[in-house]
């Protein structure tokens, strides 16, 4: 579904029908996809600046047109990326469209499990837990049930990570949507393998325990905020708080 709403040709059938289905009671869901996409960006170059040079990108799904990896070897030619994701299909696209090169790793692993997971990322052994790592997870944990404590888990992998890693996540929320569209969102995905859980900025922050939450652009506090606000042009930060990014909560911490 994501590929789909990013323009991208790794979808089928049932994903455009879920899409359309959701579009009709959210039309902005396909232009939420990219504030996020860009809040995804925005955070992995502004990683780069704390310095870190080598990052997990949890729930990776398809590669898309400007990857990872891609985005912070603009920064530091010599960035190594471990793409992250539960599913054995996606996993197998992404080994065949990343070409190997010593930097990038592929592994097969659930946020769900982080000590799992943990011990998924020492055994391929491309990074280095001595030293910092920028964690991007982006559109991921509104999959995770309220029952398989996304906070614990984020909590769980963050502290397997040497201070000064830094987190950067999205969550799709229905802060700013009616009681209806919020019910027919979450309710297309009723049939899914993994069901949708719209979240309050309130329960975002504390994914955030534990960590510096960081001031989303220049001269502002540190928070949570809007997707299109996340590293906007301080002089007008109102500006880019469009519709589309209202459906997500963003935001950045480091590790002390």
């Amino acid at each position: 579904m994501q590929d789909y709403l990013l323009g991208g040709d790794g979808h089928r059938a049932v994903d455009r029908a879920a899409v359309e289905e959701i579009r009709g009671v959210v039309p902005d869901v396909v232009a939420g996809a990219w504030a996020n996409r860009i809040f995804h960006h925005r955070a992995a170059i502004w990683m780069t600046g704390q310095p870190i040079a080598q990052f997990i990108d949890i729930g990776c799904g398809l590669p898309a047109r400007s990857t990872t990896r891609a985005l912070v070897r603009r920064v530091h030619a010599g960035a190594r990326v471990t793409y992250v994701d539960h599913d054995p299909a996606v996993i197998a696209r992404a080994w065949a469209l990343l070409a190997a090169d010593g930097a990038t790793a592929v592994v097969l692993a659930d946020l769900r499990d982080p000590q799992s997971l943990l011990a998924a990322l020492h055994a391929d052994g491309l990074l280095d837990f001595a030293e910092p790592v920028g964690v991007l997870c982006t559109g991921v944990l509104h999959f995770v049930a309220d029952a398989d404590d996304p906070c614990g888990c984020v909590h769980g992998l963050m502290a397997g990570l040497a201070p000064g890693s830094c987190l950067a996540l999205s969550h799709l929320t229905a802060d700013h949507l009616s009681a209806g569209a919020a019910a027919a969102w979450t309710g297309a995905y009723q049939d899914a393998s993994s069901r949708l859980q719209l979240r309050t900025r309130a329960e975002v922050e504390a994914y955030f325990g534990g960590l510096d939450l960081v001031p989303p652009y220049e001269g502002a506090g540190p928070g949570v905020v809007q997707a299109g606000v996340w590293g906007a042009d301080a002089g007008n930060p109102a500006g880019a708080a469009r519709v589309s990014s209202r459906l997500w909560w963003t935001g950045a911490g480091r590790k002390s």
